[in-house]
């Protein structure tokens, strides 16, 4: 059974018309042709589907399209300015070499957006450690870069210093 759905994408409404099983990952990918969300295992493990949906890093391969009317979802496409430069968290995975192949890129941003957002919500936040930013970003798996300047980026623009030498490795790293 098909129905026409609203949904509501990086600030832009579209309405589409789905299968009631129409899983949200593909309806992004190829009903709104945005191919920034990966479809990896297809079973919520990988991250590489991860959209934000109402703020919240959430799996688009384990939620069905019909689920998510009325919700504000976030692609990675919605990320930075389409006119604009890139986002700084973009900027950060740029700088510190934090991509390799970059199919899991997009959802290693969008588990970070998340992160880096609910910190500037806090009155005075404290910067997550190295160990917390590694558990946070543990739900998404990554084959070419070892994590480590994925983990520099995200707690550059965690804790503000940019700029720090990407080549130099963590004590994490090292072991």
């Amino acid at each position: 059974m098909t129905r026409s759905i609203e949904l509501r994408v990086n600030g832009t409404t579209h309405r589409v018309e789905v299968e009631d099983r129409r899983l949200l990952s593909d309806c992004l990918r190829h009903d709104l042709g945005l191919r920034g969300t990966r479809v990896g295992c297809e079973h919520g493990v990988c991250g590489a589907c991860t959209v934000r949906l109402d703020g919240q890093a959430v799996r688009s391969c384990l939620l069905f399209a019909v689920q998510v009317e009325g919700q504000e979802i976030q692609t990675v496409e919605g990320l930075a300015d389409p006119e604009g430069p890139l986002h700084p968290l973009q900027e950060a995975f740029h700088r510190h070499g934090a991509l390799q192949c970059g199919y899991c890129t997009p959802g290693f941003l969008l588990t970070a957006a998340q992160l880096l957002d609910e910190l500037r919500a806090e009155p005075n936040p404290e910067p997550p450690s190295e160990e917390e930013i590694r558990v946070l970003l543990a739900g998404n798996l990554c084959r070419c870069t070892g994590y480590g300047p994925i983990v520099r980026a995200v707690l550059e623009q965690a804790t503000g210093a940019a700029g720090a030498d990407p080549t130099e490795p963590s004590a994490e790293d090292r072991r």
